[in-house]
Order: structure tokens, then C-alpha cells, then sequence
């Protein structure tokens, strides 16, 4: 009998609380990646990048899907480069790489690395710096990722990363010449003649470097570059010089 009357009472009290008229708990609302994503990507439209990356940083750490945390992440890098802030974009590009380096965007993330550092080139005697960084950047998308979609562009890119890097060094080459610095300008037009085959002033280079030689003393060095000038550039504006100069050795 007892236990009847505590059943009844626990009856009775379920039956109170149910009508109570308290609120039910809502279950927590799911987050809906594709929704957010979508707003963030509004909002760099707008150019409102502070409050895009917040929006992106709450995709990153709420899509559990990971369907679009990974685009997510290269948004906040993408928002980094069109607000001008390529220290802040490189290093979230690198991080997209660290967390994702088999995801299908990898290699829009290197190249995008590379050309951060390709459009600080502004000739061939301030862009030495971004010129190297771009080289090398290029030359890693093409290692990591030899089926990447910007093969032709890459092509292109490269030629005057290392057309700029070789003006450079020849400038720096011809600055020794001109101080009698000769040891110091042979060095420079050794090592762009080396690394740069394809510099498209290769014959001031060769004409300098045969110069520096014979300013030197080292005569038959001078007259082997000034023959190498004549065989490969014939038609250059050096020539009737350089054949000037070939006459004065021999003499």
C-alpha cells in the first residue's frame, strides 16, 4: 500500500511541473557552415575585412563537417592581401599549407605566396628582394605541385624574376668596375653568366667581365671573353669596340 501511495505521488508531481508553464529547453541551434561562409565572403565584398575574418574564424572553429573551415582559412589569407598587409597575408597562406597541404586549393595558396613577393618587384636595382623571394616561391609551387594550373603564368614570371635578379647583380658588377674594384666586378659578371645564361644583356656582360680582366692584367682571360662576345652577339653594338680592344691586347 505504501508503495501505491509513493507511485501516486511521484504521478502528481511529474503531472505539476508538465504544467507549470515553464519554457522547454531548445536544443542548441546547428551551425550551418555554408550560411556563414556565404556572409563572410558578403562582407569582403563589402571590404569590411576585420569583420569578415571574424565571421571566417567562427566557420574555422565551428564546421564540424570541415566541408568549409580549410576555404575558410584561405579567405582570411585572401582578406590580408586585398587590404594591402602581405607580412600578415603570407603568413596565413603558410598556415592554410602547414594545416592543409593535400587540399585541392594548395597550390592557389603557394602561388599566391609567390606572387605577393612577385608584385614587390619595381626594377631591377629596388626589386632584388622580391625578385629572390618570388624565384624561389615559384620554383616551390613547381616542385610541391607540378600539375598546378598556373604552369604558363609561372613561365612568364620566372624569366623576369631572373632577368631582375641578373640586372641587379650586373649593376652591382659594373659599380665595382667603374670604383677599379676588379677582383669584386669579375666575381659579379662570374656568377651572373653562371646562374643567368638566358639574361638577355649578356653581352654587356661579357664585354664587362673581359674588360675587368684586362684592367687586371690577365690578358689572355680578357681576349677569351672578348671572342666569346663576338661568337655569340655578332650583330651587338659592343662589337666594333670589343674588336678595338682585342687589337690593343695582341699589339
Amino acid at each position: 500500500m505504501k508503495k501505491i501511495k509513493t507511485a501516486l505521488m511521484f504521478i502528481a508531481l511529474i503531472s505539476v511541473l508538465s504544467c507549470s508553464g515553464k519554457p522547454a529547453i531548445k536544443p542548441a541551434e546547428v551551425f550551418d557552415g555554408q550560411k556563414s561562409f556565404a556572409k563572410a565572403n558578403e562582407l569582403m565584398d563589402k571590404k569590411e575585412y576585420e569583420e569578415a575574418r571574424t565571421a571566417l574564424l567562427e566557420v574555422k572553429s565551428r564546421d564540424l563537417t570541415k566541408e568549409y573551415a580549410p576555404i575558410a582559412q584561405l579567405r582570411i589569407a585572401d582578406s590580408y592581401t586585398k587590404e594591402a598587409e602581405p607580412d600578415r597575408a603570407v603568413e596565413e597562406y603558410r598556415k592554410f599549407l602547414d594545416i592543409y597541404p593535400e587540399h585541392q586549393y594548395a597550390s592557389y595558396a603557394q602561388f599566391q605566396i609567390a606572387m605577393i613577393y612577385f608584385n614587390q618587384i619595381e626594377g631591377p636595382d629596388r626589386g632584388y628582394g622580391g625578385a629572390s623571394k618570388a624565384l624561389e616561391e615559384f620554383e616551390r609551387l613547381k616542385r610541391m605541385f607540378p600539375r598546378n594550373p598556373y604552369r604558363d603564368v609561372i613561365a612568364v614570371r620566372i624569366e623576369k624574376c631572373k632577368d631582375t635578379i641578373a640586372e641587379h647583380e650586373f649593376i652591382v658588377g659594373t659599380f665595382y668596375y667603374k670604383k677599379d674594384s676588379y677582383s669584386a666586378a669579375i666575381k659579379r659578371f662570374q656568377e651572373v653568366l653562371l646562374k643567368f645564361p638566358e639574361f638577355k644583356n649578356e653581352a654587356g656582360v661579357l664585354y664587362h667581365l673581359a674588360m675587368s680582366y684586362k684592367k687586371s692584367g690577365e690578358k689572355d682571360k680578357a681576349e677569351e671573353y672578348f671572342k666569346l662576345l663576338i661568337e655569340k652577339h655578332p650583330e651587338n653594338s659592343l662589337i666594333p669596340q670589343t674588336k678595338k680592344e682585342l687589337l690593343s691586347i695582341k699589339k
